[in-house]
């Protein structure tokens, strides 16, 4: 089991990744702003290549195209499937600034029974106790 929100659980994010198919043109860098967590305020990266996850750490990226504002029980709840991300957005619960065609560009890559998959097999392997 990995802690939600660490090195760790984005190495296995990465490795998972590898079963999504490629989808040619959903290419982002996408930062994850995380409000409220039991430490403050976390901050972890994507970089998606043509559908794959290629990198995913801790920390803010200078260079990201799409930034996602998200409270902690928010991005929890997407995380697990419990909310989708499409509907946090409608409900203003999750912010998105920058480049929104390129989020867009991951709607088929994101509603793909492989990365639905994918996501369902780390949210059991994750721990989402933050102390």
């Amino acid at each position: 089991m990995v802690s939600y929100l660490s090195d760790e659980w984005c190495a296995l994010t990465v490795q998972m990744a590898d079963a999504i198919q490629t989808r040619p043109g959903a290419t982002v860098r996408m930062q994850y702003n995380i409000t409220g967590t039991p430490r403050g305020d976390e901050f972890y990266y994507w970089v998606v290549d043509d559908g794959r996850l290629t990198d995913c750490g801790m920390g803010k990226l200078d260079d990201s195209e799409v930034t996602l504002l998200l409270e902690f029980d928010d991005a929890v709840m997407i995380q697990k499937d419990e909310l989708g991300a499409e509907v946090a957005f409608m409900q203003g619960r999750m912010k998105v600034e920058g480049n929104l065609a390129k989020l867009m560009a991951l709607l088929p890559v994101t509603s793909a029974p492989d990365y639905k998959a994918v996501m369902a097999s780390l949210a059991t392997q994750t721990n989402y106790e933050i102390s």
